[in-house]
């Protein structure tokens, strides 16, 4: 299907959306609006509008799974022009900006990321080491103070002034904080590393080049960005830097009613700061293609206790009315959370494997859902956590991962000692990091070199005999990356009774084939960076039941829903109950209580307990403004009940 085929199957305002001219635009999107499909036609368009030119577009997203989709259909429509469009999210932009300058910052191309909090607590607990003049053990927790920071835009030079000028904060921990700061940001250096907040900050630094700023105005003519309600303030300081005083070409798909992450920044002020900042027209997409008529009543009604949204935004409506009846809206009430894991579990065992793979159930908390996922995994149903994974779980993949940042950085000890310690968990045998140390105090050999020939001492069995041969011909250059990898993973998968290498394995996999579709052939550096920017969740199995957080399903649809735990002090939460009724905090729960309804295409139950924890709890308010009383009966769409 081409561009101007796919025109045809817009309603008139998506395809007025879609020839947009060059102005600003933002667009609200509501829940099952087809934004992906006008963010898709919009992109395809304007490059079979100029197949001649050069110039490409950039398309901002804030998951890799989003952008992996927008890449997909992209291509579908303009196949020879597809790779003209970049589609990426903010942090995965930040990072291709400093490996193309980042030397105007000293950053070295090959600079690595450290998105786990484990790596930047090393990190810090290194730089702090030998200060306990003025540093104690604990004082590792004064990284989050420099995440903060960071995630303000604001340097170690400007630290201390900052801190001082923060309510409750004396002179004495101004200075410790500030010290540490930039005791944290030299070790870094010292590594050529980055954390996940720096890549926001320095391509912001970067981007006091006027040069620099023409460069990425010049080469990327339109830029659009998916979820703007969830940027937060450095990121959207980030764009407005970039766009400077004069570009305008910006196209943003917003919803302020699922502004949920103001806890990470978010704002629902963002989307009037956008209007104002960038002069935009705004557009509204009001029907959704998803939800049946009674969830869309529902969430309507519920939304419109926040005072704190688009005072023109026109109620969304359901785009299908028809066959009503099959759409409802069912409540659940149990003694407690124990007997609602069960029960819950207990109706989707009696649904058919195929209807169990699109059910998702959905909770405030994690605790909720994972009692769920014993129910039913105890039931031998198959389950999948919805959620980002930064880590490999297995000794295996952190092992590979190890080794090859130790091929692209050396002299890197403190990874050395992770590839150590994994290798030695696996083969019960190897070389500690000191004797290393000891092996190449001659400077004859680097460490991975010594370990290479530490671990050669002794026969080693297949598959880790093979494995390490495999990693010592890519360290030595004799093959490349991806012939080397492709021999490991076979290594490891000749051991497929372990299911949770099994789940490592499905996870790089799939990180391999989303990075060849989108970058093509990467340096070993370029791999390195992004792998450490993707989640390292493995794919469900098939047939899975879904299971996760409202804030961990957020752009995910499934044709039944589950939601629970819909009581006072567990969804709205008990901190944002303490704030009062009015409050910010309050409104995102309901926020976030409108994304988990409108995640359904077909079937919404909601539950809730009397008690959590041996709690008397009372029933959430949000049933109550949903239309649905104390959910103590089942409701049906088109507004029939039942005890």
């Amino acid at each position: 299907m081409s561009a101007q085929t796919s025109l045809h199957a817009l309603t008139d305002t998506q395809r007025k959306a879609v020839e947009w001219a060059d102005g600003p635009l933002l667009v609200l999107a509501g829940p099952g609006s087809g934004k992906t499909q006008v963010l898709t036609c919009r992109v395809a368009r304007l490059l079979e509008d100029s197949p001649d030119e050069r110039f490409r577009i950039l398309a901002l997203t804030f998951t890799n799974k989003a952008a992996h989709e927008m890449r997909d259909r992209i291509e579908a429509l303009v196949p020879k022009l597809g790779p003209r469009a970049e589609s990426t999210t903010f942090h995965g932009f930040c990072a291709q900006m400093l490996r193309q300058h980042g030397a105007h910052l000293g950053v070295k191309s090959n600079f690595e990321i450290y998105s786990s909090t484990s790596d930047r607590e090393a990190v810090l607990a290194d730089a702090l080491r030998g200060r306990s003049d003025r540093f104690a053990s604990e004082d590792i927790r004064l990284l989050s103070h420099i995440d903060a920071l960071k995630a303000h835009l604001i340097g170690p030079k400007e630290a201390r002034q900052h801190v001082t000028e923060r309510p409750g904060e004396t002179a004495e921990q101004a200075e410790r904080i500030a010290l540490a700061y930039r005791l944290y940001e030299d070790e870094l250096h010292r590594a050529n590393a980055l954390d996940f907040n720096s890549l926001i900050l320095s391509a912001y630094e970067l981007l006091r080049y006027p040069a620099i700023t023409r460069f990425y105005q010049t080469v990327y003519r339109y830029w659009l960005i998916d979820e703007f309600q969830d940027t937060n303030s450095s990121q959207y300081a980030l764009l407005r830097r970039m766009a400077g005083d004069r570009f305008r070409r910006l196209f943003a798909v917003a919803d302020d009613d699922q502004t949920i992450y103001e806890w990470n920044g978010a704002s629902v002020r963002r989307i009037s700061a956008f209007v104002k900042d960038f002069g935009s027209e705004v557009l509204q997409l009001p029907e959704t293609f998803r939800c049946p008529p009674g969830v869309v009543e529902a969430a309507n009604r519920l939304v419109v206790y926040n005072v704190r949204r688009s005072k023109s935004k026109r109620p969304i409506k359901a785009a299908n009315r028809a066959d009503t009846a099959q759409f409802d809206i069912q409540c659940r009430v149990f003694a407690n959370e124990s007997a609602e894991a069960s029960g819950i579990a207990g109706e989707i065992v009696a649904l058919d494997a195929s209807e169990r793979e699109t059910t998702a159930v959905l909770a405030r908390s994690r605790a909720l859902v994972e009692g769920v996922q014993r129910s039913l995994e105890s039931r031998n149903v198959p389950t999948a956590m919805l959620a980002r994974r930064d880590d490999f779980a297995t000794p295996e993949m952190r092992w590979l991962l190890a080794c090859l940042k130790q091929i692209n950085r050396p002299l890197d000890r403190r990874n050395m000692g992770i590839l150590v310690e994994a290798f030695r968990t696996l083969a019960a045998v190897g070389p500690d990091l000191e004797d290393l140390v000891a092996r190449t105090a001659t400077g004859q050999v680097n460490l991975l070199a010594a370990w290479f020939d530490a671990v050669r001492e002794r026969p080693l069995a297949p598959p880790m005999g093979s494995a390490v041969e495999a990693v010592s011909r890519l360290a030595s250059g004799k093959t490349n990356l991806s012939k080397a990898l492709k021999s490991v993973l076979e290594c490891f998968e000749a051991d497929d009774a372990d299911m949770h290498l099994r789940d490592d394995l499905s996870a790089w996999r799939r990180i391999g084939r989303e990075l060849n579709q989108a970058r093509g052939v990467l340096s070993l550096d370029q791999f390195l960076q992004e792998m450490e920017l993707r989640s390292k969740a493995p794919e469900p199995p098939r047939g899975a039941v879904s299971l996760g957080t409202v804030h961990g399903t957020k752009g995910l649809e499934f044709d039944r829903v589950y939601l629970m735990g819909l009581a006072e002090e567990v969804f709205p939460s008990w901190h944002s109950v303490r704030k009062g009724d009015g409050s910010a905090a309050i409104e995102e729960e309901r926020r976030s209580c409108f994304v988990a309804i409108t995640r359904t295409r077909r079937r919404l139950t909601l539950s809730r307990a009397r008690s959590y924890q041996g709690w008397k709890k009372a029933p959430s308010r949000f049933l109550s403004e949903m239309g649905l009383g104390d959910g103590d009966s089942v409701t049906g769409a088109g507004g029939g009940s039942s005890s």
